[in-house]
């Protein structure tokens, strides 16, 4: 009875039931026991995956996105449609959503707070990488409603915005009704002869030749959910003259993946800032974009998707800020941009870089082993190629393109060597900018790894 007396309570019942037994079974039983619970999910491993898309392609005529010699020239119809296609990933109590848009860039910064507010109070959605697959046979993104700015002038384009809120909007709210029980797998490939470095004239020339893909299956029945596409190369196959929308060969490349393998595909752009494709033996970008898709589909079918066994999204993202190279505010410097594009379009770059350049940086560590790092603007390749050199983890994928758009990021070696997309005029973040940003996306990825 003593022995009891110091015994807690629900230990004493197992004892008193195995007398006759010796003392040390009750203790195996419960480590047998331990064992197996260790083996079994967790009560909250919740690991689900919905996908979705809208048609996002303007219904009236507004000015086009990507080159400036069009100026302000008005679209004239459609090769084919653009669309927001996205996928909610819930893990555990968090929720991420990935979106790939068949426009230029990802939306405006009113737009895009508008979206991420919205799909916080009707889904609970915290986290979200918003990217643009950087067609140049999009709408322009970039107008308001204020004198100069567009209003009065370009009122179709100011009621596409809302019918954009509302599509990417709609397809995330869709996605999250559709979540269910999910496989996941990420894998990586290096392709030669799909793209190449359109900037250094210094050989050899740096080039980011990763595909990396991301297949959700569905738990329950094994089928596609969605395949998410990260891949680095300017969309611009098309040519500028022709002002009709398309989402150039992303979507031809979509398209292939979702014949083959089912479910949704979803294009995430990388770090294509000095990076064009190659068109090889393909005619157009139709051919193009399926060729890349067979890739994709070869790449998914190797890949074997698990649930996984600690289910988790950690995030964090930031706003910095930097000066520009470029002086706005001068009439003179405003009336050259004005005349290379269109005095709106540059009255409204120049209200959003009043108070400095922004750029967002925005890092997503999925279930521990894989890394999602989205930037605003178009970086250059070797950001991305030394991200993943650095990083330590199972998988990284880059959007570029994502959640805004600050122009071009070159790498400091590039901008020393000058040309388009280093040079201040179109990249007027301060040289070594870009390092800046993707040194803190790694430090914040080591410290989500306990390190």
């Amino acid at each position: 009875m003593a022995f009891k007396k110091n015994v807690p309570a629900d230990f004493t019942r197992p004892l008193a039931l195995a007398r006759g037994t010796p003392l040390w079974l009750p203790f195996l039983l419960t480590l047998l026991l331990m064992g197996a619970a260790s083996n079994c999910p967790a009560a909250d491993a919740v690991f689900k995956v919905g996908a979705s898309k809208r048609d996002i392609t303007p219904a009236e005529p507004v000015p086009m996105w990507g080159y400036g010699a069009r100026h302000d020239a008005l679209s004239k119809g459609v090769l084919d449609p653009l669309y927001a296609a996205a996928v909610v990933i819930q893990a555990g109590d968090n929720k991420l959503a990935i979106v790939g848009l068949d426009l230029g860039r990802s939306p405006s910064e009113k737009s895009l707070v508008l979206i991420r507010q919205r799909i916080k109070e009707q889904c609970g959605i915290q986290h979200s990488f918003i990217a643009g697959s950087h067609t140049h046979h999009g709408p322009v993104l970039e107008l308001s409603n204020a004198e100069g700015r567009g209003k009065g002038k370009f009122e179709a384009a100011l009621r596409y915005y809302k019918q954009l809120e509302d599509g990417i909007t709609a397809a995330i709210v869709e996605a999250d009704k559709n979540l269910a029980p999910a496989k996941v797998a990420a894998g990586a490939t290096q392709l030669d002869g799909f793209n190449r470095n359109r900037h250094s004239k210094i050989e050899p020339k740096p080039v980011d030749r990763t595909l990396g893909v991301l297949r959700f299956d569905n738990a329950d029945t094994g089928k596609a959910i969605a395949t998410v596409v990260n891949f680095a190369g300017h969309p611009t196959t098309i040519p500028a003259q022709t002002l009709k929308f398309s989402a150039d060969w992303p979507g031809a490349m979509k398209s292939e993946v979702e014949k083959q393998l089912g479910g949704m595909a979803v294009f995430m752009q990388g770090a294509s800032g000095d990076l064009s494709i190659n068109k090889g033996v393909n005619p157009d970008h139709i051919a193009y974009g399926q060729s890349l898709g067979r890739e994709v589909v070869k790449l998914a079918n190797s890949l074997t998707p698990t649930q996984p066994k600690q289910p988790a999204i950690t995030a964090r993202e930031e706003r910095f800020r930097f000066d520009s190279r470029v002086d706005l505010t001068n009439p003179l410097i405003r009336q050259m941009y004005s005349a290379g594009f269109f005095s709106e379009l540059i009255a409204n770059f120049a209200d959003e870089y009043a108070e400095g350049i922004r750029p967002r940086i925005t890092v997503t560590l999925l279930n521990g082993e894989i890394a999602l790092v989205g930037a605003s603007g178009e970086f250059f390749c070797q950001h991305a190629n030394r991200l993943r050199e650095r990083a330590r983890v199972g998988q990284l994928f880059f959007f570029g393109y994502c959640n805004g758009y600050h122009q071009y990021f070159p790498t400091i070696e590039a901008a020393a060597e000058g040309g388009y997309g280093a040079d201040a005029q179109v990249a007027p973040v301060p040289v070594g900018a870009g390092e800046q940003l993707a040194n803190a996306a790694l430090i914040w990825l080591f410290q989500m790894k306990g390190k």
